[in-house]
């Protein structure tokens, strides 16, 4: 209690000072006395730039730019807006993510990997990649990536707090050479001791971004570039003795550096790149509609992707903890996957097909493997998986009234591993600003990643060829949208579901594998109090052996929002969070696959409470946490994967902070 009462303390005492400090800056640019005082009263209550929420109000940044000019482009060409406003769901979005992870288990150390409470399958890659997916996590896809266009430089920087040594630094700048022509670059940079040994996270996370379009918008062309690598140093969780220690919570060991893991030496790298550029050129217009004929327009199109990705296992020596090997001294383990693909299409506009359709097809290639075989004894006859494949498709997206149609299909034909299926399409009706109806169906077939293929070790028990079949996954979902309450439900069922066991080797599920989930979120407000409640109920009816989810999860948000101080400079969110998952047995994590394995021993299932202090002054947003604060007062049954422990009693701050020269 004595530590809460210091962190709200402390909270208001930098607050205060950040008021004063930021009341005394002046104007970025000069504009109209008049208009000052409204400009900043209007600061003060939404900030400068918002997503276009219907609370949303119109503000000026000068005389001649409102926050419509600063448009964010998704992947699929939606259309937001930068956003600087403070609200709950971007609270639960302040995290080295920079998105929501409700359903994700984190491990204690910032950056490290989570552990799975729920499964998304309404998308999934259309051909298998390298694998090692419990590093993965803050991979930046090809649909991650935003464009932009401002009428005026723009950047943000976002900076967190780690556990012990260590900073988060996430910074972005973007700029408009023209209206046409726009850039934009972002670094991402993450190192962070964390509270046990072996534990140290590095990670770093290059991108940088372009578009452009000639005066009459006949070609468009779109690209960027992105790398990343992450370094885990790997502990293997508490040893027997050290775990008992951490139950019983000996005050021996209140210093968690002093507890023993099974794992001194050990890290694990990933690193990755990747190119992508897309461009188009429009052949046939028609700007009369009164004259409109078979075609409105008619494009050309190619997009270009290349990627690679290298996976490396370190150690400093063998240890029989992970297996037996006949090897002595250092270990390094990598193995490299490059994938290129190019891809034709044509789009046209019709009033035969009542939107936008477009016809494409690609040529594909991919190599994955090792240099060398690494154990000479494994009985592994291939150093390398490789091959080509060509695919054709189809994409529409059509608007009938208040229905919304997107539909993409594309199959690879033959045998080869890149060879499957992925369908999908969504239906959507919205009913003016009341609410938003959306269905949903996926039937994809897939060949599983890479490295459930092949696998190279130094140790014995980690070297297989596998030549499994695909996974066919069909998922059937349906969403509602409204003031009054969200919920969605989705039904998937897969066949050939893959796995590793406990035995550390991946597997196939000769059965189907049937899973149902219900969530439903829900925000109470009363004057200026709000209780923002999240739940969701899992139900695995086939296949429950081999694929495992806690049966409820739930979030609940109390909290306190306002204005303080007179002129209202500062809107300030005080509240708790409650978590809380059902036991189950969850996967264990495996440092060498850097994967999650299959485990029937224990279980894992815990309630745990965040509370918070979050302010906004004019374009800045600061935050204060203090995570799993009441730690100290129950028994120590809180942990991320078996021998993992989840983080303690920790404190942390950060801020979000945009400028628009």
């Amino acid at each position: 209690m004595k530590r809460i009462i210091f962190f709200l303390f402390s909270a208001w005492l930098l607050t205060t000072n950040v008021i004063v400090f930021g009341q005394t800056l002046k104007p970025i640019r000069k504009i109209d006395k008049s208009k000052i005082k409204n400009e900043r009263r209007n600061f003060s209550l939404n900030d400068s730039i918002s997503s276009g929420s219907n609370r949303t109000k119109k503000i000026n940044l000068s005389a001649k730019t409102t926050y419509t000019d600063y448009k964010v482009f998704s992947f699929l060409k939606e259309t937001t807006y930068i956003d600087t406003t403070l609200n709950i769901k971007k609270h639960y979005k302040f995290n080295f993510l920079r998105k929501d992870n409700f359903g994700l288990l984190p491990f204690h150390n910032i950056g490290q990997t989570f552990n799975r409470l729920t499964y998304d399958f309404d998308k999934l890659n259309p051909v298998p990649n390298i694998g090692f997916t419990a590093k993965q996590f803050s991979f930046n896809t090809i649909d991650n990536i935003n464009y932009f266009e401002v009428p005026t430089p723009t950047s943000e920087i976002m900076f967190l707090t780690t556990l012990e040594q260590g900073r988060f630094l996430d910074s972005f700048f973007t700029l408009n050479f023209s209206k046409r022509l726009n850039v934009s670059i972002a670094y991402t940079g993450l190192r962070s001791l964390g509270k046990y040994r072996a534990a140290l996270v590095s990670q770093g996370n290059f991108r940088t971004t372009f578009h452009y379009e000639t005066k009459k918008g006949q070609y468009k062309i779109r690209g960027h570039i992105a790398t990343q690598d992450i370094l885990h140093e790997e502990s293997g969780g508490l040893t027997p003795e050290a775990l008992r220690a951490f139950i019983d919570d000996d005050p021996n060991f209140s210093d968690r550096a002093r507890l023993d893991v099974n794992l001194e030496d050990t890290e694990n790298f990933l690193e990755a790149s990747r190119v992508y550029l897309e461009q188009e050129y429009q052949l046939l217009t028609s700007k009369d509609s009164a004259n409109q004929k078979d075609f409105t327009n008619l494009k050309i199109g190619h997009v270009l992707e290349s990627s690679r990705e290298a996976y490396e296992f370190r150690q400093g020596s063998p240890t029989s903890f992970i297996g037996t090997t006949n090897f002595s001294g250092t270990i390094r383990d990598g193995v490299k996957n490059a994938f290129f693909k190019n891809q034709f299409f044509l789009e046209f506009n019709s009033k035969y097909v009542l939107g936008t359709f477009r016809v494409k097809s690609s040529i594909m290639n991919y190599s994955y493997g090792y240099d060398k075989i690494i154990n000479q004894t494994s009985g592994i006859t291939k150093r390398k998986l490789k091959g080509s494949a060509a695919s054709f498709g189809a994409d529409w997206k059509a608007k009938i009234n208040k229905f919304q149609l997107d539909a993409t299909g594309e199959i690879t034909p033959g045998s080869a591993r890149l060879a499957g299926t992925n369908l999908q399409g969504n239906l959507s009706y919205k009913k003016d600003s009341l609410f938003d109806l959306k269905a949903s169906i996926l039937l994809n077939s897939t060949s599983p990643n890479f490295n459930y293929l092949l696998h190279q070790s130094s140790y014995d028990g980690y070297n297989w060829e596998n030549n499994f079949d695909n996974i066919r996954t069909q998922n059937l979902g349906f969403q509602i949208s409204s003031k009054w309450l969200n919920a969605a439900v989705n039904l998937t069922n897969i066949e050939n579901y893959t796995y590793f066991g406990e035995d550390n080797k991946p597997q196939q599920y000769s059965e189907n594998v049937t899973y149902l989930k219900v969530k439903a979120s829900r925000e109470f407000s009363y004057k200026k109090f709000a209780l923002d409640n999240t739940i969701m109920y899992q139900n695995v009816s086939g296949g429950s052996a081999v694929f495992r989810v806690p049966e409820l999860i739930t979030r609940n948000t109390l909290y306190y929002s306002d204005y303080w101080f007179k002129g209202k400079p500062m809107q300030v969110q005080i509240g708790a969070t409650f978590n809380y998952f059902t036991a189950y047995k969850a996967n264990a994590y495996n440092p060498l696959l850097a994967e999650f394995t299959l485990q029937n021993s224990e279980e894992i299932g815990f309630p745990s409470v965040d509370i918070f202090f979050n302010a906004q002054i004019r374009r800045t947003r600061l935050y204060f946490r203090i995570d799993n604060a009441l730690s100290d007062l129950g028994n120590k049954n809180y942990f991320s994967a078996p021998n993992y422990p989840y983080r303690d009693f920790t404190i942390r701050f950060g801020l979000v902070w945009n400028w628009f020269i």
